[in-house]
């Protein structure tokens, strides 16, 4: 067997319940988030809040996640009933990729999990650049048909929806029961698939194989994030275990830190929840020519103290 990949089904096991006891509790969250916005958000009370102008509305969505964080692991599913809702595909799109991580529990695990190695600014700096990258892709979403973006039940909103709702709460209640407990078992399926592909890399590769690769701001830059999107871990742990790259480059690290949390092979699953297969091909080539884009050329210093 080579010395780069070998596989042991009692490590696969450990490793595979870890990331889904992991995952499961924010997929609850958001199908139980799901739930009560199906019920209880008239899309008349949607369109009142959201900001007419466009680019007011994508920055809006960026920092909805300070006020509503969410962990990717249920961001999609949350998207989908606000998109059933009548949210504007451009601003459910920034919120989407920038709510796992422009969100005070990232903020301050990122803050924990670099100390000795300039917490504040790697914070600072994973928070800015997460924005960014969420900004600029719902930008150019924005110009994209629906129809070429979103699954055929998704692409027209259901304007029935928008009536006086006679339910008693014991009903309303009932029905958003009902609706999450759909929208996890919906979930869950592609949950399962890609942690189970994720963990197999996990547990059979040879992390030792990346590390020639520090020597090169790109090189590490690009390799980290293909670490992250292997790996699969939660915007609220992985702070954790990028901070353990020391001899990687800091644009390295926040690199790992922000592509992971949009694009990793769990993720990619789920969101065929929401999106055509092309849009995801589309969405995954664009996000990681942006932040590989954005961590090679900004001349991020490495972080001490």
């Amino acid at each position: 067997m080579d010395h780069w990949f070998w596989f042991s089904l009692p490590d696969f096991a450990y490793s595979f319940l870890s990331v889904v006891l992991e995952g499961v509790p924010f997929i609850l969250m958001g199908v139980a988030l799901s739930g009560l916005i199906d019920v209880f958000l008239p899309p008349r009370i949607l369109a009142r809040v959201l900001p007419r102008n466009a680019a007011a509305g994508i920055l809006l969505g960026g920092v909805l996640g300070a006020v509503l964080p969410m962990c990717e692991c249920g961001i999609v599913v949350v998207i989908r009933r606000l998109l059933q809702k009548g949210l504007p595909l451009s601003n459910a799109m920034a919120y989407m990729l920038a709510a796992p991580v422009v969100n005070p529990i990232v903020a301050f695990s990122t803050f924990s999990a670099f100390r000795g190695q300039g917490p504040l600014e790697m914070m600072l700096c994973r928070i800015a650049l997460s924005f960014v990258v969420a900004v600029i892709m719902a930008s150019i979403v924005y110009f994209l048909q629906r129809s070429f973006v979103l699954r055929p039940d998704l692409v027209t909103v259901a304007a029935a929806e928008d009536h006086h709702d006679h339910r008693g709460p014991k009903e309303k209640t009932a029905a958003a029961v009902r609706s999450a407990t759909k929208d996890f078992l919906d979930v869950t399926v592609y949950f399962v698939l890609g942690a189970a592909v994720a963990t197999l890399f996990n547990t059979s590769v040879n992390q030792q194989v990346i590390m020639p690769l520090a020597e090169d701001r790109a090189l590490a830059v690009g390799g980290m994030m293909a670490l992250a999107s292997l790996l699969s871990l939660c915007s609220t742990s992985d702070a954790f275990v990028a901070a353990t790259f020391t001899a990687f480059p800091s644009a390295s690290k926040l690199a790992f830190m922000v592509f992971g949390p949009v694009v990793d092979l769990k993720l990619i699953f789920i969101y065929g929840l929401v999106f055509r297969k092309r849009f995801i091909v589309f969405l995954v080539a664009g996000l990681i020519l942006l932040v590989f884009g954005l961590c090679t050329i900004l001349p991020i210093p490495n972080f001490r103290g």
